[in-house]
């Protein structure tokens, strides 16, 4: 058989089977990003809005073919302010999980890897950073930096601050590795540290670290607009969270106006949403108990159940029920 063969065949073989969790949470990331990404560009020049218009003689208006979402109390476009809001919400959130994902990755792997002093003095760091509350910390950072710079900062508090419970996993994922034989091989043949760490450990732990990933981001988002929604982050600057805010500031619920308040939560709800589904589809493509037999496999069990059922002995020792014993003529 040939070398394009041989591959070929196994490319066919690290095919892996259509999953609709992650193609549905796919599908609403991907939206997301093309609203923060073309959005604003539509909504201002096209469209011809602006999230930060005023116009008092059109505060708290409903709905309608002219404001999509309706209005704020000062009258601003909600429908604006949810489409531009949506890229500084995003760019926080992917700021802030890649630099959680990144320390997680750095500190966990490496000190799973490496053991003696190096692990006992970066699990000591991170276990006094777990002992440290995550909120109440983030909060006490946040309004240190307060009014001090933009979606960029607030990005940074947060992922200087979530990155301790990801290290602790990766490294007992790392300490289940370390001694298998795929890391023995690579340091017989004279791997570097380094080159074990990044060429053999971090693409064993890719589906985990994918998953906190995209936790990550979603956490931070959640963060980020729990901070605007108290008022620590920069509100100036529109976003989810500071569209809570400022709806909360203005009594939104209280005065019945839930266009002002539900769409972006139902945003920050809905990525939410597809982190889960894309974590539950790396599950089942990473785990084989956890997939769903294909339409193929239920038809063939159906079909030999049937048969079992309206054969004989022989029909149901093959569907794997014993055959009666027969006892010998006397």
């Amino acid at each position: 058989m040939s070398a394009s063969v041989r591959g070929r065949h196994s490319l066919r073989r690290l095919k892996l089977p259509p999953n609709p969790k992650v193609r549905v949470g796919i599908a609403i990331f991907v939206f997301f990003a093309l609203l923060a990404l073309l959005g604003p560009f539509v909504v201002q020049n096209v469209m011809g809005l602006s999230p930060s218009d005023v116009d008092t003689t059109r505060a708290m208006e409903l709905p309608s073919a002219e404001h999509l979402l309706g209005t704020t109390a000062t009258g601003e476009d909600v429908f604006a302010q949810l489409v531009v809001g949506s890229r500084i919400s995003l760019l926080v959130g992917l700021v802030a999980g890649v630099i959680t994902t990144t320390l997680s990755v750095l500190v966990g792997v490496a000190g799973g890897y490496l053991g003696g002093r190096a692990d006992s003095f970066l699990t000591a760091a991170t276990n006094v950073c777990l002992v440290i509350p995550g909120m109440p910390l983030l909060i006490i950072v946040a309004s240190y930096v307060q009014g001090r710079g933009g979606w960029l900062t607030v990005a940074l508090v947060i992922g200087l601050t979530a990155w301790p419970w990801g290290a602790r996993q990766k490294r007992a994922q790392t300490l289940s590795l370390r001694h298998r034989d795929f890391v023995s091989a690579a340091e017989m043949t004279g791997e570097s540290r380094w080159g074990v760490i990044t060429r053999e450990l971090i693409p064993s732990l890719a589906p985990i670290i994918s998953v906190s990933f995209l936790g990550a981001v979603v956490g931070s988002m959640f963060a980020d607009a729990g901070l605007s929604f108290m008022g620590l982050g920069n509100i100036n600057i529109t976003s989810w969270g500071s569209m809570l805010y400022w709806a909360q500031n203005a009594g939104a619920l209280t005065r019945g106006a839930w266009w002002w308040f539900v769409p972006p939560g139902a945003c920050i709800a809905l990525i939410g949403v597809a982190a889960g589904l894309i974590n539950f589809g790396i599950d089942e493509i990473s785990n084989p108990r956890l997939r769903k037999p294909s339409k193929e496999v239920r038809a063939r069990a159906r079909a030999a159940r049937l048969h079992a059922a309206a054969g004989g002995p022989a029909a149901k020792a093959a569907a794997g029920k014993p055959a009666p014993v027969q006892e010998a003529a006397s």
